[in-house]
């Protein structure tokens, strides 16, 4: 996961001790842009492909991994 959350925080352009499980995407910019950016990272980690849509409903990070869970599970 830490290369997975080396990228949020570069999506985001935090440091990386801000990129928890816990964070809040509302607390950072998470815009149709961040949400592309996530898909191309996730694939790029896990080689699963996230749908767009079920990343805008996230709220989380934790969110996200679930997601990636599914993802990988297929």
């Amino acid at each position: 996961m830490s290369e997975f959350y080396e990228g949020m925080a570069e999506i985001f352009e935090v440091d990386l001790e801000v990129i928890t499980s816990e964070l809040s995407l509302e607390s950072v910019a998470w815009d149709s842009l961040a949400i592309v950016s996530t898909i191309a990272l996730v694939d790029d980690c896990f080689n699963v492909m996230l749908e767009g849509r079920a990343l805008s409903l996230c709220s989380t990070i934790a969110d996200i991994e679930k997601l990636i869970e599914a993802a990988k599970r297929g």
